[in-house]
């Protein structure tokens, strides 16, 4: 069971990272996932993960606070908009396609923008 959950929580890890880049793919459940999947098999993982140059602050932070920080609150979104964006106006997608990423995307950004923004220094 101990190399199970460490294998989901290095493949949560990696969803987690990839979710940074692609904007539909939620970024916070699976870094969360992963934490739960070390803490209960490998305390030298979970330590790497709360520790990591990445991630680690995202995840203490939204942990601790439920807050993110305003830089990564702005990449998220606009991110998210430039890529939804490109497809609404480029993909060759239902018109219908077009309305559910849209109101996915304003979704999306409504949770994101809803977020406590971290300020560091301040608890």
């Amino acid at each position: 069971m101990k190399q199970i959950l460490i294998i989901s929580g290095f493949i949560s890890v990696g969803l987690g990272v990839l979710g940074m880049f692609i904007p539909l793919l939620p970024t916070t459940p699976f870094l969360l996932l992963a934490g739960v999947c070390f803490a209960r098999s490998s305390q030298k993982a979970h330590h790497w993960l709360l520790n990591n140059r990445i991630c680690g602050e995202y995840i203490r932070n939204y942990r601790q606070n439920r807050s993110i920080r305003l830089s990564h609150k702005i990449s998220a979104v606009s991110l998210l908009w430039i890529t939804i964006g490109y497809s609404v106006v480029f993909a060759p997608l239902h018109f219908t396609v077009k309305i559910l990423l849209l109101i996915i995307a304003a979704a999306v950004s409504k949770h994101i923008l809803g977020l406590n923004t971290y300020v560091p220094g301040k608890t």
